[in-house]
């Protein structure tokens, strides 16, 4: 069975880290598309890497090959991904990290760029932070299963869905992840 693997989360959640996490623990990610990475290994810009992003996307579906997407969900393009990853019989895994406000975002983004980083603009993050509950209503149903991961002090393993059944994992309840819970009636 093919693998489609969602990195998902705000942007300066920590999901290029994460990945590295899940790399380091043998994670099978099959191809990883990674729109900033696309972006700095070709010195393209990022609406350049964004459509180099979504031709691999086509491309690994076209050829049933498992990959792995970081995304903030923002957007339709995702939902549509999942849709025909569906139909193609992939094993859907969601993989959000989260944080307790866009100030957090913000600040480490700005770290992030302090570093030599890539930036995003304030709006952008502030219109995903605030979309964000909305984002996972839509992607959730697609997922065969969803692991929610806490990035206020590293990456703890907060809770999970699967087959649709949620569970706390760790005994915390993030802040973030009580207010996904409460407004998806999880």
């Amino acid at each position: 069975m093919n693998n489609y693997i969602l990195i998902a989360g705000v942007n300066g959640t920590g999901k290029s880290s994460l990945r590295g996490v899940l790399e380091g623990q043998g994670a099978p990610l099959g191809h990883i598309i990674d729109a900033d990475v696309i972006a700095k290994e070709n010195n393209f810009d990022n609406l350049r890497a964004g459509k180099q992003a979504v031709s691999e996307i086509k491309f690994c579906l076209e050829n049933n090959i498992s990959f792995t997407q970081e995304t903030t969900l923002s957007g339709h393009r995702t939902e549509h991904t999942l849709r025909q990853a569906r139909k193609q019989g992939y094993y859907v895994t969601m993989y959000y990290i989260g944080l307790n406000s866009k100030e957090e975002s913000l600040l480490r983004i700005a770290n992030r760029v302090r570093k030599g980083g890539h930036d995003i603009p304030k709006a952008d993050v502030i219109r995903r932070f605030d979309n964000r509950i909305e984002a996972l209503r839509k992607t959730i149903p697609l997922c065969d299963k969803v692991v929610f991961y806490d990035n206020e002090n590293g990456f703890v393993k907060a809770a999970e869905i699967i087959n649709n059944k949620f569970n706390y994992t760790n005994g915390i309840h993030p802040q973030w992840l009580t207010e996904i819970k409460e407004k998806l009636s999880l």
